[in-house]
């Protein structure tokens, strides 16, 4: 069951992990992501920036219908994101605020797309997961202050209150367009 995974893109050359669980199966009972790494690209994240160069890592229908910034384009698209809005920060950032390891040196989401796979790595799982739940409050935000039914168009979810906010908590594989 277990298989070895070699990294060589631009982050990382000559990485080794291994993949020792089930894709997508036998999480943490504390880490309920709603989507998956492959739903999150379709739908739109990190302004298209994040995984371009990392494909070979993942499946490709992963990238399918991915929604990726131009390669050799700097920047990043906010307009690829799902809300249209820019909820990141550059990579600068994480990393003087403490939130990347070596193991993952893009962050959060490629820690979780190596999870999905079948990486475990438990210290970093449990901060990772700690992390993830930590987003409850942007969430708790978001209900408070955005009605649960749109006066002006009756669905649920005006996805027009706090697009930054909900396209933040989309970031974290919680799905936003439902709440």
């Amino acid at each position: 069951m277990k298989k070895r995974v070699v990294v060589r893109d631009k982050m990382q050359k000559g990485y080794v992990y291994d993949l020792t669980e089930p894709v997508g199966k036998h999480f943490d009972p504390a880490f309920r992501p709603e989507l998956t790494p492959q739903q999150m690209l379709k739908l739109g994240v990190f302004g298209g920036r994040y995984m371009r160069d990392c494909r070979k890592e993942f499946p490709k229908a992963w990238f399918a219908k991915a929604k990726l910034h131009p390669e050799g384009v700097p920047g990043h698209s906010p307009e690829l994101n799902f809300f249209k809005a820019d909820a990141s920060q550059p990579l600068s950032v994480w990393k003087k605020k403490g939130w990347i390891r070596k193991e993952d040196p893009r962050g959060w989401f490629q820690w979780y797309c190596r999870y999905f796979m079948g990486r475990r790595i438990p210290e970093e799982d449990a901060r990772q997961i700690k992390r993830w739940r930590a987003i409850a409050r942007h969430i708790a935000q978001l209900k408070k202050n955005c009605p649960s039914t749109s006066l002006r168009t009756g669905r649920k979810g005006d996805w027009s209150c706090r697009p930054v906010q909900r396209q933040a908590i989309l970031h974290w594989a919680y799905d936003s367009r439902k709440m």
